[in-house]
């Protein structure tokens, strides 16, 4: 599902170039459920958003299902993008001005669907993570647990090839997190997602099929 060979990532900080990726290689096969731990600032998140199509390599190949992501144009790459990447966040990123049907909506209004097919994938996706009843509350009116929950079903609503996780218990409490992982682990499980999920927390990274350590921007062996 996802090949990463040789990738070098930096970022300029004045006139000092700062390594954030020395030399990743990293192979995910199809249903995989893979963990990437490590501290702040290890490269875990700067792995995630190349994977994801967010970021560009400086050197390297990143496939995902055999396509050369890198090889795209910026316009190829977002239409890639919105096909194939579900991205979830540690702050769910929920536009507060929207309800959760029309945040899990929002990565529809870009494709061709009519609207009453827009509402039958956004309920699917509620469904999944037991929020049908929620749909019309607004990101305030939801305890952080369930944002997340609404969060995934954004994610979920296009049927992505690839979920990507960043943190996404970190801002949560020990329930609402169980309660998070023991969704993407069916997700995985009962529907064959591939999942990519950084984090830092041991018991996160526990439900994972692999984990993988990043330390300063290098991927330790096995």
């Amino acid at each position: 599902m996802v090949e990463v060979h040789n990738v070098y990532k930096s970022y300029r900080r004045e006139s000092m170039e700062i390594p954030a990726l020395v030399d990743i290689s990293l192979d995910v096969p199809d249903g995989a459920f893979v963990a990437l731990m490590g501290p702040s600032g290890s490269g875990k998140t700067t792995l995630l958003n190349l994977i994801a199509g967010i970021d560009r390599p400086d050197r390297g190949a990143i496939r995902v299902g055999g396509l050369n992501i890198a090889d795209l144009s910026e316009s190829g790459l977002a239409r890639w993008r919105s096909r194939h990447v579900g991205y979830i966040f540690q702050f769910y990123n929920l536009l507060p001005v929207l309800t959760a049907f029309e945040n899990v909506e929002l990565p529809l209004l870009l494709t061709g669907l009519s609207r009453r097919e827009r509402r039958g994938h956004v309920m699917a996706a509620l469904s999944l993570v037991g929020l049908e009843d929620r749909m019309q509350h607004y990101p305030r009116q939801l305890s952080g647990g369930q944002e997340q929950r609404v969060a995934i079903a954004r994610a979920l609503v296009t049927d992505p090839t690839l979920l990507v996780a960043d943190e996404p218990t970190g801002d949560l409490d020990r329930d609402s997190a169980r309660a998070v992982l023991d969704l993407l682990s069916a997700l995985n499980a009962d529907f064959g997602k591939t999942i990519l999920m950084a984090t830092h927390d041991p018991r996160a990274a526990e439900r994972a099929h692999t984990i993988r350590r990043f330390d300063k921007g290098v991927l330790e062996t096995n």
